[in-house]
C-alpha cells in the first residue's frame, strides 16, 4: 500500500512544480498539500474503505482547483492549464469511478460527478458518465432525460439525444414525463434548424447539395413522437401537457390544430378536456377600441367570462358529473377572487358563481369544500335566510361529515338561530364518534354564550360519558376552566376532586388546577401536593418535566426543600427508558443554576 500512495504522491510533483514555479502558490503551501494528500490517499488504499474518504479527497481536490483559478484572476496568469489543471481534474475523475464502482447504488454519488463535470468543463467526460450512470440505473426515468437534455444542451448533439429518448422509452414505454421531454427535445431541435436556415439565407450562402429537410422544418418528428405517446397513453390530461409544450413554439400552428382536434374527438368525455377547452376562450383576442378604458375592459373580459361559461354549459349538459361541475364551480370561484374597479363585473361574477352552485347543490354534484366559499358569500352579501338554508341542505348532503356539520353550525350560531340545541344532537348522532371531539368543542363554546350555567353543565357531564379518549378528556378540561371561571375557586376545586379518578386523564388537567392553586392569594402547598402527587400516579413513568417540577415547588417559597432528595430518589426509580437520562441532565443543569 505503501508503494501504491508513494507512487500517487510521486505522479503529482510536476504539477506541484508548476504552481510554485509561477507563483501560484508558496514552497510551504506546497509541503503542505503534499502532507494532507498523502494522509488522504493512505485512507483510500485501506482494506475497507469509508464513501466518506473518498468524498473528503474529491471535495480537497476540487478545494485546490477553485483556489487555483481564484490565484489565476487575482496575479492575471493565464498559462500553463495542461501542466496544472488538468491533472487535477483527471485525478478527481479518476476517484469519482472508483467511488462509483464501489457504492454503484449511490445515485447522489453519480450526479455530483455529473455536476462536477459540466463545471469544469470536462464535457467529453459526461457522456461516458453517464452511460455508466444509465447501465446501473435503466430504472429511473429522471436519469435518462438528465442524459438526453446534457447531450442537446452541453453536446448539442440531438441525435444522441433522440437515440437515449428511444432507449428510456424501451424501458418506460408508458412514461408521460419521458414522453413529455421527447416531444420538447424534437420541437427544440426544430426550431434550431429554421434558426440555422434562416441565419444561412440572410447571408446568402451557398449550401451545395445540403437541403434542410421541410419535414423536419415544419416539426413532422415531433408529431411522430405525439402520435405513439397518444397511442399509449390515452389521457386528456397528457394530451393537454403536449398541447401546452407545442404551444411554446410560434412555427407549431398545424400541430396544434391537430392535438385540439384529437382532444375534442377523442376525450370529451373526461371533464380536463372541457376544462381546457372553456379556459382557451379567455385567451381569444378583443377589439381593440374598447380597450382604452376600465369600463371597456371590464366588458371585454365579461364577453370572455361568457364565452367560458357557454362550453362549460357544454360540458356539464354532455358529462353531469362531479369533477365536471368541480372545474365549472373553481373557474367562477377564481374569476370572483380577482380585483376589478368596475362594480358591474363584480356582481355579475357573484351572480354567476352563486347559479353555479345552486345548480351544481341541486344536481347532488357539489363538493362538500365549496359549501365553505358558498356560504361565505351568502353572508357578505346580508342573505342569512339563504345562508341558513344552504347550512341546514349541506348537512343534509354530507350527514357523516364533521366539517360540513361544524361549518353549518357555526354559520348558524352566527345568525342566532333557534335550532342550534337540536342540530347538535343530530350532528352528534351522524358523526363517527372517534371523530367529534371539534363537534364538542363548538357546542361548548356555544352552549357557554347562550344556555344557562345548569344547560351548560350538563353538555359537560354528557361529553365526560363519551368513550373517546380524546373528548373525554377535552372535557375534564374545559369543564374545570368553565367550573373556575363561573364559580372561583371552590368550585374548581370541588370538580376537579369529583373528576380526579375518572379516567383517561390528561397531564393539563392537573397542570390546570395546580395553576389555578397557585393563582389563590394564599396557596396551599398541601394541596399543590396532593394535585402533583396524583399527576405522577398517572404520569410519572415518562413524564421527567412533572417530577422536575415537582422538585422545583419544594425548593419554592412554600415549599421544603428537604423533600427534594425524596422526590428525586423516587425520580429514579419511576422513570422509564430515556426519561431517566433527560431528567439527569435537566436537574443536574438546574442544581448549577443553567436552568
Amino acid at each position: 500500500m505503501a508503494e501504491i500512495v508513494q507512487q500517487r504522491i510521486e505522479d503529482r510533483i510536476p504539477e506541484l512544480e508548476q504552481l510554485e514555479r509561477v507563483g501560484l502558490f508558496t514552497k510551504k503551501e506546497v509541503r503542505s498539500i503534499i502532507k494532507r494528500a498523502t494522509a488522504l490517499e493512505y485512507k483510500l488504499h485501506r482494506l475497507i474503505v469509508n464513501k466518506d474518504d473518498f468524498i473528503t479527497y474529491i471535495q480537497y481536490e476540487i478545494n485546490i482547483l477553485e483556489l487555483v483559478r481564484k490565484r489565476r484572476a487575482h496575479i492575471h496568469y493565464q498559462f500553463k492549464r495542461e501542466e496544472i489543471e488538468f491533472p487535477i481534474i483527471h485525478r478527481i475523475n479518476s476517484v469519482f469511478r472508483r467511488a462509483t464502482n464501489k457504492w454503484k447504488d449511490d445515485v447522489q454519488l453519480w450526479l455530483s460527478h455529473v455536476a462536477f463535470c459540466k463545471k469544469w468543463a470536462t464535457k467529453g467526460q459526461i457522456s461516458k458518465v453517464f452511460s455508466a450512470m444509465l447501465a446501473i440505473h435503466p430504472d429511473k426515468p429522471a436519469m435518462w432525460i438528465m442524459a438526453a437534455k446534457s447531450e442537446l444542451e452541453d453536446r448539442e448533439s440531438s441525435e444522441s439525444a433522440r437515440h437515449l429518448f428511444l432507449r428510456a422509452l424501451r424501458f418506460h414505454p408508458n412514461n408521460k414525463k419521458v414522453y413529455q421531454e421527447y416531444f420538447r427535445m424534437e420541437l427544440l431541435h426544430c426550431e434550431k434548424l429554421r434558426k440555422q436556415k434562416k441565419e444561412l439565407e440572410q447571408a446568402e450562402m451557398d449550401l451545395g447539395e445540403y437541403e434542410f429537410s421541410p419535414e423536419i422544418l415544419s416539426a413532422k418528428l415531433a408529431e411522430v413522437v405525439y402520435r405513439d405517446a397518444t397511442g399509449k397513453i390515452k389521457e386528456a390530461e397528457f394530451v393537454i401537457s403536449l398541447l401546452n409544450i407545442a404551444a411554446i413554439f410560434d412555427f407549431t400552428k398545424e400541430l396544434q390544430d391537430s392535438i385540439l382536434q384529437d382532444l375534442q374527438a377523442n376525450f370529451t368525455e373526461d371533464s380536463v378536456t372541457w376544462d381546457f377547452m372553456a379556459k382557451r376562450e379567455l385567451e381569444a383576442p378583443g377589439a381593440g377600441e374598447e380597450l382604452q378604458t376600465a369600463r371597456g375592459r371590464a366588458s371585454d373580459i365579461n364577453r370572455r367570462e361568457e364565452r367560458c361559461c357557454q362550453v362549460y354549459e357544454e360540458g356539464v349538459q354532455s358529462l353531469n358529473t362531479e369533477p365536471m361541475w368541480t372545474c365549472y364551480v373553481a373557474f367562477c370561484l377564481e374569476r370572483l377572487k380577482r380585483k376589478t374597479n368596475v362594480p358591474e363585473l363584480k356582481e355579475k361574477r357573484q351572480e354567476r358563481l352563486l347559479g353555479v352552485l345552486q345548480r351544481a347543490h341541486h344536481s347532488s354534484l357539489l363538493k362538500e369544500d365549496y359549501y365553505k366559499n358558498w356560504l361565505q358569500i351568502l353572508l357578505l352579501c346580508g342573505d342569512a335566510e339563504g345562508a341558513a338554508t344552504v347550512a341546514m341542505e349541506a348537512t343534509q348532503r354530507y350527514r357523516q361529515s364533521v366539517s360540513a356539520w361544524s361549518l353549518s353550525l357555526q354559520t348558524l350560531m352566527q345568525l342566532g338561530s333557534r335550532d342550534v340545541g337540536r342540530l347538535f344532537q343530530d350532528a352528534l348522532t351522524h358523526v363517527h364518534s372517534k371523530e367529534s371531539l371539534p363537534l364538542w368543542q363548538l357546542q361548548v363554546q356555544w352552549s357557554v354564550a347562550n344556555q344557562s350555567p345548569e344547560e351548560t353543565e350538563a353538555v359537560f357531564k354528557r361529553g365526560l360519558l363519551s368513550t373517546v379518549p380524546a373528548v373525554a378528556m377535552e372535557m375534564k378540561e374545559s369543564y374545570l376552566d368553565w367550573s373556575h371561571s363561573t364559580g372561583g375557586y371552590k368550585k374548581a376545586r370541588k370538580t376537579f376532586t369529583s373528576l380526579q379518578e375518572n379516567r383517561p386523564l390528561s397531564k393539563a388537567f392537573f397542570t390546570r388546577m395546580i395553576w389555578i392553586e397557585k393563582e389563590q392569594e394564599t396557596p396551599k402547598m398541601n394541596y399543590l401536593r396532593d394535585y402533583y402527587e396524583r399527576a405522577l400516579q398517572e404520569f410519572g413513568t415518562l413524564d421527567d418535566d412533572l417530577w422536575l417540577q415537582y422538585i422545583k415547588e419544594e425548593l419554592g417559597p412554600m415549599g421544603q426543600p428537604e423533600n427534594c432528595g425524596k422526590i428525586h430518589w423516587r425520580a429514579m426509580k419511576f422513570l422509564e427508558g430515556e426519561s431517566v437520562e433527560r431528567f439527569t441532565s435537566k436537574y443536574t443543569l438546574h442544581q448549577t443554576g443553567h436552568l
